[in-house]
């Protein structure tokens, strides 16, 4: 289709909502008229060669007393759909009486087939929408300005009566085209952010050809799914089909493609179905769904070959996870709970303000793994997926997941600005359960943040775009992996870590002053513990300095005074004695924990054993730790000797009775493109900083020399 036909029929469309709804509706609610509308009219034009045909056939099913006739009238009306009333929107155009007009519009509407009837409910296209168009005298217009002999919007051209062509016809691809940017237009106008909905062409281009291109001499004639879990209007997976037909055509191979979406906004959902059923898509048209992706997937058991996303980030999923736990609020959904190293349950359920990464979880709950190809996923995500989360948290557990299993093939950082409602960094995610062996054991990072062509005019947030010598740029990287400026290679273990918790020992003084044993007195009066005080005012008769500043021979001389004072020494007294007769002090002895035979176990074979002497005997102990002192360290998968070298060389020289306690120890995953890309400015020189200082100076007619003096 030529530029300007395009160009034409979009403005024509873009006009009727001034023409006819100004003064009826706002300008916001424009597109909840002109978008059913123009999907109306499509279907409409498709279904005028075979109307007669349908009606004739409707007619012979009645009589036959055949109940389920949608299969047999869509296929005489030779699309996915039908309408089995007997009228047209040419038919309507005539109606003079505004009552007649809408009773017979309501029963055209009431012909469409089932899969129209979800489309019409979702656009909330209902009595109210006509009632309203009726009341203002806007329906009869609305209609004339659809049926306007001066626009096609059928398949076939518009020729006069010695057959010459007057007006051309609208193949699928052509009205899709016009569809979507109607809806584009709508969006930015309304200033909802397309991007909720919308991925820029560019980015999906992008997308579709790091799917299919490395794979593309192994693509055979044969059928392939096609999956979008946010599939919001339809686009990622329409280009896809395409992308995909034409990589196969080229390589000499018929494929057959099946779409799969799923979208939980009314709206989006009925755009989705509107464009696939506007672009031929056929039986297709039953695979988009509605409903979440998260709580409500209606793929449970499919898989597919191709997937690709942009899935909403930043966003609560706090419904979803709501709907997604049982009475107890147990959440057990195998796709998101599952068994690995080790774990019965490993959990990859992230923080609920941000379900991005369980999109994607989704998706790899999907993949093929007795298939040549596997699966091949493309997803966007904003920056927070690549370090957000702690070791053995959601997020964390998602990337280890996914990089320890090595699906992850290459993240490409983009240009900022590139979407239509946020100007921050977002990624795309490559992934596949078939790696070639040349990327096995490897991640890829590319950043093409520098690789984009300003656009004349702004769209929303969005200020550049791709061109196709950045597609190709890109691709090259993806299909030729190499060490450049903007493409690095990594092993999968240089993303992770070791968050380990290093435990410092409970060091506690015995304090025994007249005001703080008043206090105790008055404890155990109040708490009828009146025998406990006698117990530590007999210790503290012959106690020494040494027993104070050793909490453990101070607990020791206790529990002997009660034995011999037969007074039963119970851990809530411990509890006491240690509450209100203790304070931390760095000079006193650590609290032993437990004590061992020397002999018994090596002070080696658990980090936090200590060799240590009590009461002139050698004794391996475990030292109580001070949850003040509580530090943790992140230590590299690729530190050379790992963490108890990591701990030797960086913690014990300035604390030599800290320890790891290994109980605690979980493995992270994080992936940082600032830390490999940045490219650190070079300082100014005090020349230059002089040379504008001096400006300054005389921009203010010599006013700095006066307060700071002559700069030499």
């Amino acid at each position: 289709m030529k530029s300007n036909t395009h160009n034409q029929i979009v403005n024509f469309l873009w006009s009727i909502a001034d023409d006819v709804l100004r003064g009826t509706y706002t300008r916001s609610k424009y597109r909840d008229i002109i978008l059913p509308m123009t999907v109306i009219r499509r279907l409409d034009a498709l279904l005028e060669p075979t109307k007669q045909a349908v009606l004739n056939k409707k007619q012979q099913l009645d009589k036959a007393g055949i109940q389920e006739q949608a299969a047999i009238l869509c296929q005489e009306a030779k699309q996915a759909f039908y309408n089995d009333s007997a009228f047209t929107l040419k038919d309507l155009k005539s109606r003079s009486k505004s009552q007649q007009l809408k009773d017979d519009f309501k029963t055209y509407l009431a012909g469409f087939s089932a899969n129209v009837q979800d489309i019409l409910d979702n656009f909330k296209f209902n009595e109210d929408q006509i009632k309203t168009l009726v009341k203002a005298g806007a329906l009869s217009a609305l209609i004339d300005k659809y049926v306007n002999p001066k626009i096609n919007l059928s398949p076939n051209p518009v020729v006069d009566e010695n057959g010459k062509e007057l007006l051309a016809g609208l193949d699928n691809h052509s009205m899709g085209t016009i569809f979507e940017e109607l809806i584009r237009r709508f969006s930015e106008d309304n200033n909802v952010g397309a991007g909720e909905h919308f991925t820029p062409r560019d980015v999906i281009n992008l997308m579709a050809d790091i799917i299919f291109l490395p794979i593309a001499d192994k693509i055979e004639s044969s059928t392939y799914l096609v999956y979008d879990g946010a599939c919001g209007t339809g686009g990622m997976l329409t280009v896809a089909d395409e992308r995909l037909k034409k990589l196969a055509k080229e390589q000499g191979k018929q494929v057959s493609t099946h779409l799969y979406g799923q979208e939980t906004q009314a709206e989006t959902y009925a755009i989705a179905k509107s464009d696939l059923l506007i672009k031929g898509g056929g039986e297709d048209v039953d695979n988009i769904k509605y409903g979440s992706t998260l709580s409500s997937d209606a793929f449970t058991a499919q898989q597919f070959d191709f997937m690709l996303s942009n899935p909403p980030y930043g966003t609560s999923w706090k419904k979803d996870l709501e709907n997604m736990t049982d009475g107890d609020k147990n959440f057990t959904d195998p796709r998101f709970i599952v068994q690995y190293d080790g774990e019965a349950e490993y959990k990859m359920v992230t923080a609920h303000d941000d379900g991005q990464l369980m999109f994607l979880v989704n998706k790899l709950a999907k993949m093929k793994t007795a298939t040549k190809l596997g699966s091949r996923i493309a997803h966007v995500h904003n920056g927070s997926a690549l370090f957000k989360g702690h070791a053995g948290g959601g997020e964390s557990n998602i990337r280890r997941w996914i990089i320890e299993n090595d699906w992850l093939e290459a993240i490409i950082a983009l240009p900022e600005s590139i979407f239509y409602n946020t100007p921050i960094a977002t990624y795309i995610w490559l992934l596949t359960n078939k790696k070639t062996s040349k990327r096995q054991g490897k991640v890829q990072l590319i950043d093409a943040t520098s690789w984009s062509q300003p656009l004349h005019k702004n769209m929303g947030k969005r200020n550049c775009k791709f061109t196709e010598t950045h597609i190709k740029n890109i691709c090259d990287l993806i299909l030729d992996p190499k060490a450049t400026e903007h493409s690095k290679i990594f092993a999968n273990q240089d993303f992770g870590y070791s968050q380990v918790t290093v435990e410092r020992p409970l060091r506690l003084a015995v304090n025994l002053d007249a005001d703080n044993l008043n206090l105790f007195e008055q404890h155990c009066i109040d708490t009828k513990q009146q025998q406990l005080y006698v117990l530590i005012t007999n210790v503290t008769e012959n106690i020494g300095t040494l027993e104070l500043e050793d909490y453990n021979k101070f607990l020791a001389l206790v529990k002997q005074q009660a034995k011999e004072l037969n007074f039963k020494f119970i851990k809530k007294s411990e509890t006491i004695i240690r509450k209100m007769l203790t304070v931390t002090s760095a000079t006193a002895a650590p609290v032993i924990k437990k004590s061992y035979q020397l002999g018994k176990v090596s002070p080696d074979a658990l980090a936090g054993l200590f060799l240590t002497e009590v009461d002139g005997k050698q004794l391996i102990v475990e030292y109580e730790a001070d949850s003040t002192l509580r530090d943790s360290e992140q230590i590299p998968l690729t530190e050379p000797g790992g963490v108890a070298e990591f701990v030797k060389r960086e913690v014990l020289p300035y604390n030599q009775d800290a320890w790891v306690d290994h109980k605690k120890t979980k493995i992270g995953y994080e992936i940082s493109f600032t830390k490999h890309f940045y490219k650190p400015k070079p300082m100014r020189t005090l020349t230059e900083i002089i040379a504008d200082i001096r400006v300054l100076e005389q921009q203010t007619d010599g006013l700095l020399t006066d307060i700071i003096g002559e700069v030499q």
